[in-house]
């Protein structure tokens, strides 16, 4: 397990309007749920790009690693390098594509693995590498449907004898990417196996030996153990939440964040009094109000107005009127023992009920995945253990900018 001084944290969270909280025994769960379905044959990529989907890159990482991924997976060569610079050395797929030389050579200085997608990036890197360049593990991605990266898979052998040309590059792995694999009908993710099955079949008629295949994203490595190959990419089920209703059963995952904040004014309003920019909201009756220290600039859709409760002590509150950049408002008047500075929960448990991801997207129509990551980095990202005791404070954007 990993350690931190306690106090700076327990400081800073009494200190924060609003916080992002980040359960690494959760997430520690998650990984050996995902390792154990997977089996000892295949590998465990940690998706953590896009700052781990909100949760912080860094630790979220480092706990990963610890429980038994063996991979990292970024969508940038930024986010490669932020995990090298923190120290962390397992292997760093890119899975966006590069063309600049200086992505070429920061990728090289940094040992990390680059995503090539047609032969004219191949070139590019073969060139940018130069005379005495050590060899450069790379991954060729074959589109066999997704329509997005990737070189198309009808061609795929030429594309792969042509990277395995050119000196300086080694394939490391040939993969791809499933569009539908959380669908409940699998027919397309069918196709697309059959597909890439059909890319590797020629690879090995070429007499190319592949170290690692990989085809299966969260939805994938739980829906069929025929994707699960040599590794498995696994990003939103890392992080505790289900890519499809239907796949629920398959593992018992636990939500790796909460949101939360502060209530910073209580006041008494009339009936007939109108609450927030537009007045959404007029109050039929004589309310006790909360306002809370958080808002849409923080990540909380503003198209939640009006549709959402929260938590508070335990007991659930509707929010009412438009919420507003930094701030929102609660119905707190069956609530008692309130005061500026009680604790708001928006996405967590508190007592027996919990809010989801799931529930936001569901409102929001959109996924779970856009939730996440919508959470601002103003929000200090705090680690908590089993009891939610806080651990330390991540070095979120803000908090650096700050030191």
């Amino acid at each position: 397990m990993l350690s931190w001084d306690k106090t700076p944290a327990l400081a800073t969270i009494r200190q924060c309007r609003a916080w992002v909280e980040i359960d690494l025994p959760a997430l520690q769960h998650n990984v050996q749920q995902l390792t154990r379905h997977i089996g000892p044959q295949t590998a465990l990529m940690a998706v953590v790009k896009a700052d781990a989907y909100g949760h912080g890159a860094i630790a979220i990482a480092q706990a990963a690693l610890a429980a038994g991924a063996q991979w990292l997976g970024v969508a940038t060569v930024p986010e490669g390098v932020e995990l090298r610079e923190a120290g962390l050395t397992a292997p760093i797929l890119i899975m966006g594509a590069v063309n600049s030389r200086e992505e070429v050579d920061a990728i090289a200085h940094w040992r990390l693995q680059p995503t090539l997608v047609s032969p004219k990036q191949a070139l590019v890197f073969s060139e940018a590498l130069g005379a005495g360049a050590a060899s450069l593990p790379v991954h060729l991605k074959i589109d066999t449907g997704m329509s997005r990266l990737g070189f198309d898979w009808q061609q795929a052998a030429e594309f792969v004898q042509f990277v395995q040309r050119l000196p300086h590059l080694h394939i490391h792995s040939v993969y791809s990417h499933l569009a539908t694999a959380d669908a409940p009908d699998p027919t397309i993710m069918r196709q697309q196996h059959q597909r890439y099955e059909a890319v590797l079949a020629q690879v090995d008629a070429l007499g190319i030996t592949l170290p690692k295949r990989h085809l299966a994203n969260s939805a994938a490595t739980l829906a069929d153990a025929h994707l699960h190959y040599d590794m498995v990419r696994v990003g939103l089920a890392l992080y505790g939440l289900y890519p499809a209703e239907h796949l629920r059963s398959r593992l018992d995952l636990r939500p790796v964040m909460q949101v939360k904040a502060r209530i910073t004014h209580l006041k008494e309003i009339q009936p007939g009094t109108g609450v927030s920019y537009g007045h959404t909201f007029v109050a039929d009756r004589p309310m006790r109000l909360a306002v809370v220290g958080i808002g849409y600039a923080d990540g909380v859709p503003r198209a939640l107005s009006n549709r959402i409760n929260v938590l508070v002590n335990g007991r659930s509150a509707p929010q009412i009127g438009n919420i507003t950049m930094d701030q929102l408002m609660i119905d707190v008047t069956q609530i008692p023992h309130l005061q500026e500075g009680s604790v708001v929960t928006l996405l967590g448990q508190d007592g027996g009920q919990r809010i989801t991801a799931d529930h936001w997207a569901e409102l929001t129509h959109t996924i779970s995945w856009e939730i996440l990551c919508g959470f601002k980095h103003r929000l200090p990202r705090i680690t908590t253990d089993h009891s939610g005791s806080p651990l330390a404070r991540s070095e979120s954007r803000e908090w650096r900018d700050r030191s």
